[in-house]
């Protein structure tokens, strides 16, 4: 339990008071919710799991309602990254701006952590909760 907030979890325990997108990202993308989902693994590491949902992800892009872009860059250890991007029409543009976001030199940082929630459709007021429970790295 926190020193601050004696009987309650620790902050970072309590459940959020919104919707988080994880495994809902598909549903919030039909309905106009969220503008680009994110989804990165070493090249040929996604589980199955995961290479079944984007097979449901790329039945909307088939139709057009959806737009895919698969990315792959360097990486250390993992030999190159594969990064899946699923965008909504007319929100293409923020495919880029994430690209550029996960490439801008320096620390990630509570603003980079602030502009990764606004791209993938987080309100001002979800990220400011995010970032007050779930982020403690440098400003």
């Amino acid at each position: 339990m926190s020193a601050e907030e004696p009987g309650l979890p620790p902050r970072h325990q309590r459940p959020l008071p919104y919707v988080n997108h994880t495994n809902r990202e598909l549903g919030l993308m039909l309905k106009g919710v969220k503008p680009l989902a994110r989804f990165t693994d070493g090249e040929g590491l996604f589980p199955e799991v995961m290479v079944r949902y984007f097979r449901m992800f790329d039945r909307y892009v088939e139709v057009g309602r959806l737009v895919r872009r698969d990315v792959l860059v360097p990486h250390k250890t993992a030999g190159r990254m594969h990064t899946v991007y699923f965008a909504l029409p007319g929100e293409e543009w923020r495919i880029q701006a994430m690209i550029d976001l996960w490439s801008r030199a320096g620390p990630w940082s509570r603003q980079k952590e602030r502009e990764e929630g606004e791209l993938l459709g987080y309100t001002p007021e979800q990220n400011d909760i995010w970032l007050s429970r779930y982020y403690s790295g440098p400003e």
